[in-house]
């Protein structure tokens, strides 16, 4: 049987399955109904758990041997097979088809996978999960459909957040369902439960001490160039990876540049490329301190910012960005375009 995660709470307790497959490349999701699973394992006293790691070394013939070991007080067990790739080569397949054809008792299997692709699907050995036991594949939430996705986790928290908190944490971002699971518990914390707007968020941003990427990147487009580089530096006390700024960076300076092409109809640009009217005006007041060319060059840097994160050339990374981060919240309008 395939379910979807949102699927899984109602139908998890009506069926006790040899196997589970959480299989995909939506982190947040594949967890949750991992525990989710697990949680209704242990209830069904399934109280041990062996843990297989799949790498280029693994060696198949353990899974047989987990299958064909008896639990020495006699409890019901868990084995977790861990396979990242979605792919268990020839050996892996006919491994797991033999150990489908007779699952052994008191052992529910639970297979954690990557993404599967169209042949993976018709492989004889996801067909024999299938139809052996229940299959979640967790998708990445739709642009369209993130909102409301959003509006159900604030009310799991007895929040109801207003559109304009959908649209914002919907905005920064962008699909990753870890990162807005993280943004909801932090003004959850803040907050409590109740109505919240985005007055009481950008209110709740501001007063806390913890410092925060989309913080970085509004200051930066606001011109405060003090404030950023005290949020860099805090950055870099709660080690975030500099990737991940730069990736920020990369995503508003790549939008600049576009909206700096026609400056006639800013506004329209802006609202257009899905930017909430309450951050309209730090976008323009960007705009008015810098050239489309500007932002071409700084687009180049944050490219070779990438390159330097990954240790393909010899540079500060933490550096490149700052000096960057000045850039962007000072004004080269003086330059020629």
């Amino acid at each position: 049987m395939n379910v979807r995660p949102d699927q899984l709470q109602s139908m998890v307790a009506k069926t006790l399955y040899p196997v589970y497959m959480v299989s995909g490349d939506e982190p947040l999701q594949q967890m949750e109904s991992l525990d989710l699973i697990r949680s209704f394992l242990r209830d069904e006293d399934y109280s041990e758990r062996e843990v297989l790691d799949v790498d280029a070394q693994f060696d198949w013939q353990r899974l047989l041997d987990e299958a064909a070991n008896m639990s020495l007080f006699a409890t019901r067990r868990i084995v977790e097979l861990r396979l990242p790739s979605a792919k268990p080569g020839r050996q892996g397949s006919q491994v797991l088809k033999d150990y489908l054809s007779r699952p052994p008792e008191d052992t529910v299997l639970i297979v954690n996978a990557g993404k599967v692709d169209g042949s993976a699907k018709k492989s004889a050995w996801f067909k024999a999960i299938e139809q052996t036991g229940l299959v979640v594949q967790c998708w990445p939430v739709p642009v369209e459909k993130l909102a409301l996705w959003l509006q159900q986790r604030f009310k799991k928290r007895d929040m109801d957040a207003d559109n304009e908190v959908l649209a914002y944490i919907s905005q920064h971002v962008e699909g990753n369902l870890l990162a807005a699971d993280q943004e909801i518990e932090k003004l959850y914390l803040l907050l409590g439960p109740g109505k919240i707007t985005y007055a009481d968020v950008a209110e709740a941003v501001t007063s806390q001490s913890r410092f925060s990427v989309f913080e970085l990147v509004d200051v930066l487009l606001g011109g405060n160039t003090k404030r950023a580089i005290k949020v860099i530096v805090g950055l870099k006390a709660e080690g975030v990876v500099p990737v991940v700024v730069n990736w920020a960076l990369a995503k508003d300076i790549r939008l600049l540049a576009k909206v700096a092409q026609d400056t006639s109809s800013v506004d329209f640009n802006l609202k257009r490329s899905g930017v909430w009217q309450s951050r309209i005006a730090l976008f323009k007041s960007c705009l008015s301190r810098h050239s489309q060319r500007s932002f071409n060059l700084m687009l180049k840097r944050c490219a070779y910012i990438d390159v330097a994160s990954k240790g393909l050339v010899d540079a500060n990374v933490w550096d490149e960005i700052e000096t960057l981060c000045v850039r962007l919240a000072g004004t080269t309008k003086s330059l020629r375009r």
